[in-house]
C-alpha cells in the first residue's frame, strides 16, 4: 500500500480548520477532473458517504468513502475523521486530525493539520506505491494548503 503523511501548522483555530476540512465538497474544488458529494448523510457523522468521482475524457472512476469514525475538536481534545475507501479501483483509508498544541501552553490558537492517507490502486503492482505515495502528497498537500489558507472562504 501507498502511504503519505501530510502536516501544516495553521494561524486559523482549531473549529475553523476542522470546518474547512469536513467541507467535503471543497475537496473537489481543488482536485484536478474531481467532484465530491455526500452521498448518505450529511457529511459530519460515522456512517456518512462520501464520493470523489473523477472523470477526464471519457476516463472515470468513483472513489467512494464511508466516515468510520469522527471526533469534532473541543477544549482539550483533537478533531479527528477517518474514512474507509470502499470502491473496487481505490482501497484503503485516509485520517485527517486537527489539533491545537498551543492550547494547553496558553499560547495564542493556532492548529496543526495531519492528513495520513494508505491506498491501493486495483490491478497496480506493489512496485508503482513509492508513485502513488508522491502523487498523493502532491495533490492532497496542495487541496490542504488551499483549504488552510487564512482568507478562503470554508463553504460553498
Amino acid at each position: 500500500m501507498a502511504r503519505f503523511v501530510l502536516t501544516r501548522r495553521s494561524p486559523l483555530p482549531p473549529a475553523v480548520c476542522w470546518e474547512r476540512l469536513t467541507a467535503w465538497p471543497r475537496h473537489g474544488d481543488r482536485v484536478p477532473f474531481t467532484r465530491v458529494t455526500v452521498v448518505r448523510g450529511g457529511g459530519g457523522r460515522a456512517g456518512d458517504a462520501i464520493l470523489a468521482r473523477t472523470a477526464i475524457g471519457p476516463f472515470r472512476f468513483d472513489d467512494p468513502m464511508e466516515i468510520v469514525g469522527l471526533t469534532t475538536p473541543e477544549a482539550g481534545r483533537d478533531g479527528l475523521c477517518r474514512l474507509e475507501k470502499r470502491g473496487r479501483l481505490v482501497l484503503g483509508w485516509a485520517e485527517l486530525r486537527v489539533r491545537a498544541p498551543g492550547q494547553d501552553t496558553g499560547e495564542a490558537a493556532w492548529s496543526e493539520v495531519t492528513w495520513t492517507e494508505e491506498l491501493r490502486v486495483a490491478r497496480l503492482p506493489a512496485l508503482l506505491d513509492p508513485l502513488v505515495a508522491r502523487a498523493g502528497r502532491l495533490v492532497f498537500g496542495r487541496v490542504l494548503d488551499q483549504l488552510l489558507e487564512p482568507g478562503a472562504a470554508a463553504t460553498t
